[in-house]
């Protein structure tokens, strides 16, 4: 009996169809549950509507990515940061920027990530509010919506539009600190910069070139793993604050158009 041929993922058009269909039909599920007129009053009823909205969009999207996908592993917390056992997982984000959806905001998303030896492999990241798709394979490119998308050209920090927010709510003392830190640094070297919540729309539009730089000090892998390869495939460079090549287990992430990233570490790196 003859052993099956493996496709790589960046040639398996099968796999990437597959997975904009579930992405996109999670999404749409979203947008019909999607009101600006959402509020909720404390604590217990915003984790109660997350927890809410979470599932809904994983009873749309989750079996069918098995399918696409049966030999892969699912990443169940999407709060998880560290690497993965070997082999392949899917990373999602059911509702990427769920705090926004349930305050009545546009800024989200849903994005699912093929991940094989913690290495983002495959991502689609679907805006429903807009329409607007955004997909990568390792080694294949970056797209928005069939089009090629490129980073800034920009050459100097000074002309840069940046930004950063923090992953998760509970972060500890010293990341809030660093986050501080860090944007006073870029307010005295950038020429304006944004702090906002979830990081994957702000890493789509550095790969896009809308943006020129972006940073977080914290390691959420399902926020950070669809925008990282994004950005590399868009041409982009991916590192750590210090430079160092970005991994799973990297502390700390930034993305940036590639002239500023030189310029970029220069400012990041010196926050301890």
């Amino acid at each position: 009996m003859s052993t099956p041929i493996e496709i790589p993922i960046a040639e398996d058009g099968t796999l990437m169809r597959a997975t904009l269909a579930a992405v996109r039909a999670a999404g749409d599920h979203m947008k019909h549950l999607f009101t600006p007129d959402r509020r909720q009053g404390n604590l217990k009823e915003l984790v109660k509507a997350i927890h809410a909205n979470d599932a809904e969009s994983l009873g749309v999207m989750r079996a069918a990515l098995l399918e696409a996908r049966p030999s892969a592993g699912w990443a169940e917390d999407e709060l998880e940061s560290g690497e993965l056992p070997a082999g392949e997982w899917w990373v999602t984000d059911p509702v990427e920027g769920n705090i926004n959806h349930i305050h009545g905001m546009t800024e989200w998303c849903v994005t699912a990530t093929l991940v094989k030896d913690n290495v983002p492999e495959l991502t689609v990241v679907y805006l429903p509010l807009t329409g607007n798709t955004y997909t990568a394979t390792r080694g294949g490119g970056a797209f928005l919506d069939g089009e090629r998308i490129v980073p800034s050209a920009k050459p100097e920090l000074d002309a840069a539009l940046v930004g950063t927010g923090q992953a998760r709510p509970g972060e500890s003392t010293e990341t809030f600190r660093r986050i501080g830190e860090s944007v006073t640094a870029m307010l005295n070297a950038a020429l304006v910069v944004r702090v906002s919540v979830p990081a994957t729309l702000q890493l789509i539009h550095v790969a896009a070139g809308r943006m020129d730089v972006f940073w977080q000090f914290s390691a959420v892998r399902s926020g950070l793993v669809a925008g990282a390869l994004l950005v590399q495939e868009a041409g982009g460079a991916v590192t750590d604050v210090n430079g160092r090549p970005w991994q799973l287990c990297s502390p700390n992430f930034l993305a940036s158009a590639p002239a500023l990233h030189s310029a970029s570490v220069s400012v990041l790196s010196t926050i301890q």
